[in-house]
């Protein structure tokens, strides 16, 4: 089965936890601090494989979480660092954002590979912390959350050559009969649900890749039927074959189904209207279709090569693939790339920890580099200082710890050089 989207969850790890530690030795009473940096967690790595050819795999598992780093060690040992997460994809997959819907990524080439979620970088340990005037610092830092993300996989296939036209004008039968593919073929509309691809190659040895592109109908450009999911497969191709049905036994005009098809490329994708194009009057076995022929001939051919072909009878079709191979010989080969469109939001880095220790009964010490660079930009003298302390102190949890460790109104707190008398 064929998928060309998919929404999944991403996860990378988290970072591990610094520790805080001190030396234990014989003969140490008081050794310094010795606490390990927790490793860091693992990415999440999209990688762009040419083995895959769909998105089938990502129906059927629709989470991936990359591993947390370890946490810090004591005797400065470093917390073991996650392995990445490697998530394979095919070439040509667009990796977009959910809830925006802005591109992040595209892996247009073999190999390309691109880190969707950083994992979270690993908190420092408590040796990194010791100064002249903490000798022993009781904290060390947390491990920062890795990146996490819902989202939309799209595949816009990589193909030269797309067969572009209303449902059934004999698309299928072309792709098969001038190519390796076997693509379901019937007659009746819609038959083509699934792009299909094929290689040809001519009697001058060209080669390429051809895409048998689902009927486009009217209002495509606007999602109506499968719009959206057809019209995004042609955005890589570097020349189109317009498919008209030459026999009018359907009753439709082709002039106006070139123009319709048309319009529907230009509604969806300017760029699209402008790329190299080729009209192939199918079903000219049929004696009704002279008429439309002349018709076609007569409105089109100042603009692009007309062909004339059948594909239930193979005629016209070698004279057709070997002119579209050696215009492909003259347009170049880069594959067209999606600029990414994702700004990622980078929130401001958790600040490192700070420890509050009950030293007495009713004495309370609050330390850490948080504390001394608040304490470093309020004027406590002030009332709105003193009250921008308290919001700190609530806001970074330290009210909730101190009442955790059985802190009562009258008990002092002692933060940096200052000491007050605590009061709920």
């Amino acid at each position: 089965m064929f998928a060309d989207k998919a929404k999944i969850y991403i996860k990378a790890g988290n970072g591990g936890h610094g520790l805080a530690s001190f030396r234990r030795e014989k003969y140490v009473p008081n050794g310094g601090p010795d606490g390990g940096d927790g490793g860091n967690g693992g990415s999440v790595i999209f990688v762009a494989d040419e083995n895959i050819n769909t998105l089938i795999d990502f129906r059927n598992k629709r989470h991936y979480k990359a591993g947390n780093g370890e946490n810090g060690k004591a005797k400065k040992m470093h917390g073991k660092t996650a392995d990445d997460l490697i998530v394979k994809v095919p070439v040509g997959t667009i990796i977009r954002e959910f809830e925006s819907n802005k591109i992040m990524a595209d892996l247009a080439h073999p190999g390309d590979e691109k880190v969707i979620a950083k994992g979270g970088k690993g908190g420092l340990g408590n040796q990194h912390f010791a100064t002249s005037k903490m000798q022993a610092p009781k904290y060390a830092e947390k491990g920062r959350d890795g990146r996490e993300y819902w989202l939309t996989l799209e595949l816009k296939m990589i193909a030269d050559v797309g067969l572009i036209g209303f449902p059934n004008v004999g698309k299928s039968t072309i792709l098969s009969v001038t190519s390796n593919a076997n693509p379901k073929i019937g007659n009746y509309h819609f038959t083509t649900i699934n792009p299909n691809l094929g290689v040809v190659k001519t009697k001058y040895d060209h080669s390429f890749v051809i895409a048998d592109i689902p009927g486009i109908i009217e209002g495509a450009h606007m999602g109506v039927g499968l719009g959206y999911d057809f019209l995004r497969h042609i955005e890589r191709t570097r020349v189109l074959i317009h498919v008209v049905d030459g026999s009018g036994l359907e009753g439709r005009d082709p002039i106006e189904d070139i123009k319709k098809i048309n319009e529907e490329l230009y509604r969806y994708n300017e760029r699209l209207v402008n790329l190299p194009q080729v009209i192939a009057i199918n079903k000219t076995d049929i004696p009704d279709s002279f008429e439309n022929v002349e018709k076609i001939r007569e409105k089109f051919s100042a603009t692009y090569k007309i062909f004339e072909i059948s594909a239930v009878t193979n005629t016209g079709l070698n004279d057709l693939m070997n002119y579209v191979g050696q215009m492909l010989e003259s347009i170049p080969q880069e594959v067209f790339v999606f600029e990414s469109e994702y700004e990622e939001e980078y929130e401001e880095e958790d600040e490192i920890g700070y420890s509050v220790e009950k030293t007495d009964k009713d004495y309370y010490v609050v330390e850490g580099p948080i504390v001394e660079r608040m304490l470093g930009y309020t004027n406590l003298e002030t009332e709105k200082g003193f009250a921008h302390l308290q919001k700190f102190m609530k806001e970074k949890g330290i009210i909730n710890e101190l009442k955790q460790k059985g802190i009562q109104d009258g008990d002092t707190v002692k933060l940096g050089d200052i000491e007050f008398e605590y009061f709920n």
